[in-house]
Formats: C-alpha cells, structure tokens, sequence
C-alpha cells in the first residue's frame, strides 16, 4: 500500500507526484483558487516537476547501466526502404 504525500512533502511516488499534479493543474485551470492559493499551487507543482523530472533522470540512469551504454536512437530506415517499392 503506498502513502499518501503531505501537501509539502516529497511525494510517495512518481505516480502520487503525477497525480497531485494533476489535480493541481485541473483546479488551477478550473479557477477554483483564489490568488495565493494559486500561487502556492504554482510553487507546489514546480517541485513536483522537478521530482517528477529527477525520477525521470535516475530511471534513465538505470536504463543506460542495464543496456551497456548501447543505447541508439529509433530509426525508420527500415519502413522508409519498404515505402520506396
């Protein structure tokens, strides 16, 4: 079972972060918070994006370690020959 963040702590997960971002924005959005109110939103969904944003990273990390380093972009050589028929 995962917990729940505190409104200032640091998320449970990159998920709950996504979450609250979410909701942030859509109340943001929606027009609901008054003036500090949105100014604190705005200041809580910036440290969620740069958790959000450190997970990323660290996840990328991990990924680079588990493939070697042998990583290579995505090509459409491949479908681009087969259209060239």
């Amino acid at each position: 079972m995962s917990k729940k963040s505190s409104p200032e702590g640091e998320p449970a997960s990159f998920e709950d972060a996504m979450a609250e971002l979410e909701q942030l924005v859509a109340r943001m959005e929606a027009g609901e918070l008054p003036l500090e109110a949105s100014v604190a939103a705005y200041k809580r969904g910036s440290e969620l994006v740069r958790y959000c944003a450190a997970q990323l990273d660290k996840v990328d990390s991990q990924v680079k370690v588990l493939e070697g380093e042998m990583l290579k972009p995505f090509t459409t050589d491949t479908a681009a020959g087969a259209d060239e028929e």
